[in-house]
């Protein structure tokens, strides 16, 4: 199988704050929520999205996926006593992690990151909807405004705390961050190994080419992957939120995102 991997910051002079790795083996996508607010913890998103990552890869091949993500949520945390990990906004990410079994391709989603997978009964898109019908409306109120503006600013703090206030909450969304029993809320599953034929694994940033902006279709993402790769499907998003800095066509909450895109096919 041939990987390939694009991982872009929303803007060149901040850090990164998604996280990828991938091999025929094993893919691995996180991404750092966005801190509006303080966070009790003095290392910031990106630090958190690449600690928790590399503890996910590095864990045993044969353990459950959930138990891999619990067991790195809570080496992550040893990682950083001395920050307030009780702290209402402690750094969190999405997770996503596919694994290439003999039998069987497995899979596990916590947060707004896209899965999609091939099959040779087409494609299927697996993805936690949880996140985005959280705190609907403040989200709606600040669509409202563009982006840059003194009203939107305001929005998005109150919006942050709305979905602080339901983060990891039976009646809210699921996120990795201090607490390994987020875990236990993924969205897990598995499919015949010899009825996948391409993966790829998106972070909401680079999802935004087929939601909000209709550049492509999920086939249609693969298909690109496949024959121009990951940095061309970034590219596009890109460009398309080159055309509306603003957000007043799609709105949304920044011009940009950090977006990532790792295919895993022939």
């Amino acid at each position: 199988m041939r990987v390939s991997t694009a991982s872009w910051p929303a803007d060149p002079g901040v850090p990164n704050e998604d996280w990828a790795f991938a091999s025929q083996r094993l893919t691995v996508v996180l991404d750092g929520q966005t801190a509006r607010t303080a966070t009790g913890c003095r290392h910031g998103v990106s630090w958190y999205a690449a600690t928790l990552g590399a503890a996910i890869a590095a864990a045993p091949p044969e353990r459950a996926l959930e138990n891999v993500l619990a067991g790195a949520i809570e080496r992550t945390a040893a990682r950083h006593p001395e920050c307030d990990l009780s702290h209402p906004a402690t750094p969190s990410a999405t997770v996503a992690i596919v694994r290439f079994g003999r039998g069987a391709v497995e899979y596990l989603i916590l947060g707004d990151a896209t899965v999609l997978v091939d099959t040779t009964g087409g494609p299927r898109v697996l993805t936690d909807g949880r996140v985005e019908a959280a705190a609907t409306a403040e989200r709606r109120a600040a669509d409202r405004y563009p982006i840059g503006s003194p009203e939107k600013r305001a929005a998005l703090l109150r919006m942050k705390h709305a979905e602080l206030a339901l983060r990891n909450h039976p009646d809210g969304f699921w996120v990795a961050a201090a607490d390994p029993a987020a875990a236990r809320r993924a969205i897990t599953g598995e499919l015949p190994r010899d009825g996948v034929r391409r993966v790829a694994v998106l972070s909401d940033g680079a999802a935004r080419i087929v939601t909000p902006f209709g550049r492509l279709d999920w086939p249609g993402v693969l298909d690109l992957l496949a024959s121009r790769g990951p940095d061309e499907v970034v590219r596009l998003v890109r460009a398309a939120e080159a055309t509306d800095p603003a957000g007043t066509r799609w709105p949304r909450n920044k011009t940009s995102d950090d977006a990532t895109a790792v295919y895993i096919g022939e």
